[in-house]
């Protein structure tokens, strides 16, 4: 299999890798430590596509393919941890359930206004009893009229706090189990709608991540994405293209933390020499780049076969586990190499380190993607 980037894809990489580190760089200290993500870079970014990459140009997107985009959040990730997962949440799980699953009507309507920035879209699925189990939902959704009224909560929703347009899943008919589950586009300033303060968290700070509680809100039943009961296939088929993403995103902190390790090497002496002579260090900087390596076609294979509109599901777990992995090994090791400075705020390493943990866990925590790797093994 060929992994040449076509000129396209490099094109926008570079374009990508450009304004990340230029714009986004700088701000990444700072939106970790306050836990807030710039309303100005949000805008900018939209402004420039980059929150409606993949998106077709008939709806305000860019009309970019889906490597592209893993290309972007790769980039983005490198820079910013936070920023990559606020606009791979956005796209993944957020987009793309209306550009796949949406009416016409729910297309005109949304697809514009999320491609340019103007809104910002969340996932909501979780809850505090279903989480790896995803089909154990207890929000519900009863039929009132000519909508539904939902009432439930939601926990981990990332971008919750700042979101326009929230992809909620509740049950429709409990006796039919995940088959009874339906989705719904809820807009921000619903009535009944709460959101939760902004979870503190070890890392991915800036991400907005928070609980929702929805307490008698009505939705019209224009606002029900697919059919009734086709929720939890939909959550499911999202996933895919979402665990591409987050891979990506692990492979962006990997390279970052990689980079940072190797130039300190090259730089702190000890014992009169620079500690990259020293072969304990070379060797540990070697397993690191061949991880990353690895990690890299993994993620750019799933990308691919999901491009072209083929199965994925074992692929993308695959790539979600070794990067995810290697993004916490390789934090990991980079926080060791710069011993006591590692340890410390002034360098980013350990920052790197947390944030790779919860690659790790959501979108599937990576016992989850064991289980559905080996399921495909028996088939």
């Amino acid at each position: 299999m060929d992994f040449s980037l076509t000129q396209e894809q490099e094109r926008i990489r570079q374009w990508v890798r450009t304004f990340a580190q230029s714009r986004v760089a700088p701000l990444a200290a700072g939106i970790d430590e306050r836990d807030e993500l710039p309303r100005h870079l949000l805008a900018e970014m939209g402004e420039l596509g980059l929150l409606g990459l993949p998106i077709p140009e008939a709806w305000g997107g860019v009309g970019a393919d889906f490597l592209s985009y893993i290309l972007a959040v790769e980039e983005l990730s490198y820079a910013s941890a936070a920023v990559g997962l606020v606009v791979a949440v956005h796209t993944a799980v957020g987009s793309f359930p209306i550009l796949y699953f949406g009416t016409p009507v729910q297309q005109q309507r949304y697809l514009p206004r999320l491609a340019s920035g103007t809104w910002l879209a969340a996932f909501a699925l979780s809850e505090p009893e279903a989480g790896s189990d995803a089909a154990a939902l207890r929000t519900r959704a009863q039929r009132s009229g000519a909508g539904y009224v939902l009432n439930g909560s939601k926990v981990f929703v990332t971008n919750g706090s700042f979101a326009d347009l929230f992809c909620v899943f509740a049950v429709t008919d409990a006796r039919r189990g995940s088959r009874g589950i339906s989705a719904f586009l809820v807009e921000r300033g619903t009535p009944g709608l709460q959101l939760g303060p902004s979870l503190r968290k070890m890392g991915m700070n800036g991400s907005g991540t928070c609980a929702l509680v929805l307490e008698d809100v009505y939705v019209p039943e224009e606002q029900r994405l697919g059919e009734e009961g086709e929720g939890f296939p939909i959550a499911m088929r999202l996933l895919d293209g979402g665990r591409v993403g987050i891979a990506a995103q692990a492979l962006g902190i990997a390279r970052a933390a990689f980079d940072a390790a190797h130039a300190y090497t090259r730089t702190r002496k000890q014992f009169g020499q620079e500690i990259f002579q020293f072969q304990g260090v070379q060797f540990m900087l070697a397993d690191m780049a061949t991880q990353i390596e690895a990690a890299r076609w993994l993620v750019y294979r799933a990308a691919l076969l999901r491009q072209a509109g083929k199965p994925c599901t074992r692929e993308a777990a695959m790539a979600k586990l070794f990067a995810s992995d290697t993004a916490m090994r390789v934090t990991t090791d980079a926080v060791q190499l710069l011993g006591g400075y590692g340890y410390a705020k002034d360098y980013p390493v350990e920052r790197y380190m947390r944030d790779a943990k919860v690659t790790q866990i959501y979108e599937g925590t990576n016992q989850i993607q064991r289980i559905v790797i080996s399921r495909h093994l028996t088939r």
